[in-house]
């Protein structure tokens, strides 16, 4: 079966080389991670053949299942609220958690990693537009957060990561793109021991050019790269 992710994927491609040139950054400065969740091996299988190795997966069964059965050259992107009663099942097989928003599951995948050996690359959430439907740190607690982590020799902080409000003009989420870029840049300059800061995960389909605008280095891409359909197998 053809999914058309091809043509898709060539259309994000040239939306995100625009975007770059709007702003004045590099292509290569913003990475496209495939948000695979629901969709069917084959449809995996499709994207990897056309270059993807970036997927992002909300579920950690599915994500095991899939790192299971497919090439393991791919970077494993968790993207989804992660119960800290299944971190042990990824600690290893991850490439980036993207979720982490408490204290308590930082605790949980410092405490796995050291079990197996590992150490784990993360981002701290951040619930930069207050929403009470959404997971994620507030906006006054996140520095204290990426402070306490900083402590945590199996755990790497990379950056941080937001998901933005559902809306139908992406111009709307830009203020929260802004103030997590803000936030960001704050936090570098605090020059925390253990905390590298280099990505900003930020912008889904319906946003993901605004959110490159101000600095977002992972665009997370699903429906724009496998289309509307919800596919109930793996």
């Amino acid at each position: 079966m053809d999914y058309g992710i091809r043509e898709n994927l060539d259309s994000v491609e040239e939306r995100i080389e625009n975007a770059c040139l709007s702003c004045g950054r590099k292509r290569a400065d913003v990475k496209l991670i495939a948000v695979s969740k629901t969709k069917p091996l084959t449809a995996l299988q499709e994207a990897y053949s056309c270059g993807c190795r970036d997927f992002g997966e909300n579920k950690v069964q599915e994500l095991v299942d899939k790192y299971e059965a497919l090439p393991k050259d791919i970077r494993w992107h968790m993207i989804g609220h992660l119960q800290r009663n299944k971190v042990k099942y990824i600690v290893d097989k991850v490439y980036l958690i993207h979720s982490v928003d408490s204290l308590r599951l930082a605790e949980e995948i410092e405490k796995e990693a050291a079990k197996k050996g590992v150490t784990v690359n993360i981002l701290a959430e951040v619930n930069v537009a207050g929403e009470e439907s959404k997971f994620g740190t507030t906006v006054s607690e996140v520095t204290s957060l990426v402070e306490k982590i900083a402590g945590m020799p199996h755990i790497r902080l990379k950056g941080l990561m937001t998901v933005a409000p559902y809306v139908e003009d992406s111009e709307q989420n830009r203020r929260f793109f802004a103030k997590l870029n803000q936030i960001y840049v704050d936090i570098i300059h605090k020059n925390i021991d253990n905390v590298s800061m280099e990505e900003l995960s930020m912008g889904m389909t319906g946003d993901y050019e605004v959110a490159i605008t101000e600095g977002s280095t992972y665009v997370r891409i699903g429906t724009g790269i496998f289309g509307e359909r919800e596919y109930k197998t793996i």
